[in-house]
C-alpha cells in the first residue's frame, strides 16, 4: 500500500476509534467498564434535550418596579452616609419609589442633586421629595433583566444541569428550560430566590422591644404585625427567625425588632461555601467578605459590642448572635438546621449574586419523559428507515460503487455521534433532523462524485484515471454547497433559540464530517483498491 493512501486509512482509524471512545457513555456497554476508564476516560456523552428526556420549561417575569425601588432604597441609604459625612442634621426616609429628605435648605438639595442627578424633585416646602426619572427607571429596570439573566445563568450553571437553555423574551421576561431536572421545586427555589443578604442590627433598647412575645406558632406573623404596627419605631421593623426543636422538631417564629437599615449587604461578599459543624455534624453556611465588606464588618462589629447582629436573607433572619469582640478577618456565618441540599443551594445563589428584583413565575411547566421516549422512538425510525432506504438505493444504482458510498455513509454517522459525544452537544428533535439532512448531503456528494465519474469513462479514460478525474472536478462543487450551507447554520446558530441552535449544530457537524468522508473516504477505498491490482472496469 502507498504511503499516500496508508495515512489517510491511519487517519480514518483513528477518527474512528476517538468517536467510538466519546460515544461509549451513550451505550449499555458503558456500564461495564472499568474503574479507571470511568475515571479517565470521556464519561459524558451526549446530552438529550428538553424535548427527548423531559425536564422543567419557566417562563420568570423580572418585577421593574420592584429593581426602582430597590435603588431608589440604596439611594436614601447612600444619602443618609453622605449627610452624617458633610455633618448636616437631614432625615431620609423612603416610601415606594420616593425619597423624603428634611428639612429642606439649599445645603441638602445641593447634596441631593449633586450626587444624584438622575433623582428629580416632585414635591418643595418644609420638606423635599425626590423621585427616579422616567428615563434612569427605564435603565434600570433593562438592567435589572440582563442582570437577573446573567445571575439566573450564574446559578444553574453552579447548580449543575446539563445543557440548561436561558434566554430573554420580551423586555422583561426570561425562558429557562432545565432538562432532565428531576426535582422541579428545589431548581425554582434556587432561580426564584432574590438572595438578598443584610446585616442589621437588633433594637433590643427600644421600648416596644420588651413586649414582644419570645416565640409563637407558624402562621401568626401576620396578625402580629398588625398589633404592634404602631408601636414600632419609624426606623425599626420586624422580621422573623424559624427555629426548629432539634429532638421533637416543631418548628416556632421568633420576632425580632431590627434596624431597617442594613449595616452591610452582600454585594460585599467574596466568598460562600459549605461547611459541617463539629458540634451537632450539621452543615452551615461560611462567608468571607472582600476587603472593603472585612474592614466594614470589622468597625461594625467593634463598634457594637454586646449587641446582637442579625443575619438576614430575603426578609427571613436566620441568626442574631450577640456580637462578643471585635471581628477580624470579615469572616461570617449562616446557620439554620440545613439540610446538605439546602446548604449547598444557599451557598449557590449567594455566591451567584442576589438577583436586582424578584421574580415572578408566568409558567412552568414540566415536561414528562413519555413524550421524550415517543420522540426519540419516532425519531429512530424516521432515521432508520430514510438510511435504509438511501443505503439500498444506492447499491442498486451504483453497485459497487454504492457500497463504497455506504461505507462512507456509515462513517459519517459514528463520527457525527462521536463528534457531538465530545462536546457534550445536547441533542433534540431538531437536531435528530439535521443529523437526518447531514446524512442526505453525504449521499449527495457521492452521487456527485460517481455521475462525474461516469462521464470520464465515457469518455475513455481507465478506471483508475476517471476515479481520479472525477473526484478533482467534482471537488470545487462539493466543497461550495458546503461551504454555503455552514455560512447559514452559522447564522441559525447566531440568531436563533435553542431548538433552532441544536439543528445548526448537528448540520454544521455533519457538513464539516461529510467534506471528510466524501473527499477522503472514499477516495481511499478507490485507491486502495486499485493499489490491489489494476482495475479494467469500474462497477458503477
Amino acid at each position: 500500500m502507498k504511503k499516500k493512501v496508508l495515512w489517510k486509512v491511519i487517519l480514518i482509524s483513528v477518527f474512528l476509534i476517538l468517536a467510538v471512545v466519546f460515544f461509549l457513555p451513550n451505550t449499555p456497554a458503558f456500564r461495564y467498564m472499568p474503574n479507571w476508564w470511568m475515571e479517565n476516560m470521556p464519561n459524558k456523552g451526549i446530552v438529550l434535550g428538553l424535548d427527548l428526556q423531559g425536564g422543567l420549561h419557566l417562563v420568570f417575569e423580572v418585577e421593574g418596579d420592584k429593581a426602582v425601588e430597590i435603588t431608589t432604597d440604596r439611594y436614601a441609604s447612600r444619602l443618609r452616609d453622605l449627610f452624617a459625612k458633610k455633618k448636616l442634621t437631614a432625615e431620609v426616609n423612603t416610601s415606594g419609589l420616593n425619597i423624603t429628605v428634611s428639612p429642606s435648605n439649599v445645603e441638602t438639595r445641593k447634596v441631593v442633586e449633586d450626587n444624584y442627578p438622575s433623582l428629580k424633585p416632585v414635591e418643595t416646602g418644609s420638606r423635599l421629595v425626590y423621585r427616579i426619572s422616567d428615563k434612569e427607571a427605564r435603565r434600570i429596570k433593562e438592567g435589572a433583566a440582563d442582570q437577573a439573566l446573567e445571575t439566573i445563568r450564574n446559578r444553574i450553571d453552579q447548580f449543575g444541569v446539563a445543557e440548561p437553555t436561558i434566554l430573554r423574551q420580551g423586555e422583561n421576561e426570561i425562558v429557562v428550560q432545565l432538562p432532565g431536572v428531576k426535582d422541579p421545586k428545589r431548581a425554582i427555589d434556587l432561580i426564584g430566590k432574590t438572595a438578598q443578604l443584610e446585616f442589621k442590627l437588633v433594637d433590643d433598647e427600644a421600648k416596644v422591644a420588651a413586649e414582644i412575645p419570645q416565640s409563637m406558632e407558624p402562621g401568626e406573623e401576620e396578625n402580629f404585625l398588625k398589633q404592634f404596627a404602631e408601636k414600632i419605631p419609624e426606623d425599626d421593623e420586624i422580621l422573623f427567625e424559624k427555629k426548629v426543636n432539634r429532638e421533637t422538631g416543631a418548628v416556632r417564629k421568633i420576632p425580632i425588632l431590627l434596624k431597617k437599615q442594613a449595616v452591610i449587604t452582600g454585594d460585599l461578599l467574596s466568598e460562600a461555601k459549605v461547611n459541617i459543624d463539629s458540634r451537632f455534624n450539621e452543615p452551615y453556611v461560611s462567608l468571607s467578605f472582600n476587603t472593603d465588606g472585612a474592614k466594614k464588618f470589622e468597625e461594625i462589629t467593634g463598634a457594637n459590642v454586646k449587641k446582637r447582629l442579625a443575619i438576614i436573607l430575603d426578609k427571613a433572619v436566620y441568626s442574631a448572635p450577640v456580637i462578643q469582640e471585635k471581628i477580624s478577618g470579615g469572616n461570617a456565618q449562616i446557620t439554620g438546621n440545613f439540610t446538605m441540599e439546602e446548604a449547598k443551594d444557599l451557598s449557590i445563589v449567594l455566591r451567584a449574586g442576589a438577583l436586582p428584583a424578584p421574580l415572578e413565575i408566568l409558567q412552568n411547566v414540566t415536561v414528562g419523559p413519555s413524550l421524550g421516549r415517543d420522540s426519540i422512538e419516532a425519531g429512530k425510525m424516521a432515521g432508520i428507515i430514510g438510511t435504509i432506504a438511501v443505503v439500498l438505493f444506492m447499491i442498486f444504482y451504483y453497485r459497487l460503487s454504492g457500497i463504497i458510498a455506504d461505507f462512507a455513509l456509515l462513517l459519517n454517522i459514528i463520527l457525527l455521534l462521536g463528534a457531538m459525544a465530545s462536546l457534550n452537544a445536547t441533542l433534540t428533535l431538531p437536531g435528530i433532523a439535521g443529523i437526518i439532512l447531514a446524512i442526505g448531503m453525504a449521499v449527495d456528494s457521492n452521487v456527485l462524485m460517481f455521475e462525474r465519474m461516469r462521464d470520464e469513462l465515457r469518455a475513455g479514460k481507465t478506471p483508475r484515471a476517471a476515479v481520479d478525474s472525477g473526484y478533482n472536478k467534482a471537488f470545487w462543487t462539493i466543497f461550495d454547497s458546503h461551504v454555503t450551507t455552514l455560512i447559514t447554520a452559522a447564522v441559525l446558530f447566531q440568531f436563533g433559540t435553542g431548538p433552532i441552535k441544536g439543528f445548526a449544530v448537528t448540520l454544521s457537524f455533519g457538513v464539516a464530517i461529510n467534506l471528510f468522508t466524501a473527499l477522503i473516504g472514499t477516495k481511499s477505498v478507490f485507491d486502495i483498491i486499485n493499489s490491489k491490482r489494476e482495475l479494467k472496469k469500474l462497477s458503477i
